[in-house]
């Protein structure tokens, strides 16, 4: 298994110069699907940035502009982690992401919560105080939604 560390920096599209800067400043790692559970794993909390696609969803650039000054006002907190943009559909759906972009929080490999959007300072501080103090929790998809049909006929009398 590749470990998060020797994923390359996807070629195309560009990477943006704020996600760079993330990798290169703040020593983001690359993960993505295959590699996602082992970073997590390497203990400690962890955030995972899914910032989409920056024509589609600018405030993904504001959010891996805020994320350094989040780091700072929690220095030593959590590690980060971003995913090349053509496999954050497949991260998202494994921590039951639906909106870009998102910061997910991880712990010791389990999920915690996530946070979507791009927030005021204030909020952004306070969800992620929380969030570093949160217990783990199951990622939004897993278990198997229990549905009854009532229209079916019952065979008991």
């Amino acid at each position: 298994m590749t470990s998060p560390t020797h994923l390359t920096v996807p070629e195309t599209p560009a990477v943006p110069p704020l996600i760079e800067r993330l990798v290169r400043e703040c020593a983001a790692e690359w993960v993505d699907e295959t590699t996602v559970a082992d970073w997590s794993a390497k203990g400690g909390d962890r955030v995972l940035l899914l910032a989409g696609d920056p024509v589609q969803f600018p405030e993904g650039m504001d959010v891996a502009a805020v994320l350094p000054e989040l780091m700072r006002s929690f220095p030593g907190r959590f590690s980060v982690a971003v995913v090349p943009r053509k496999r954050e559909e497949a991260v998202a759906k494994r921590y039951g992401s639906q909106r870009w972009p998102t910061l997910i929080f991880l712990r010791d490999g389990e999920y915690v919560t996530a946070v979507a959007g791009m927030q005021d300072w204030d909020v952004y501080v306070e969800a992620v105080g929380t969030a570093l103090n949160m217990p783990t929790s199951r990622a939004p998809t897993i278990g198997i939604p229990v549905v009854t049909d009532r229209s079916a006929a019952s065979t008991c009398h």
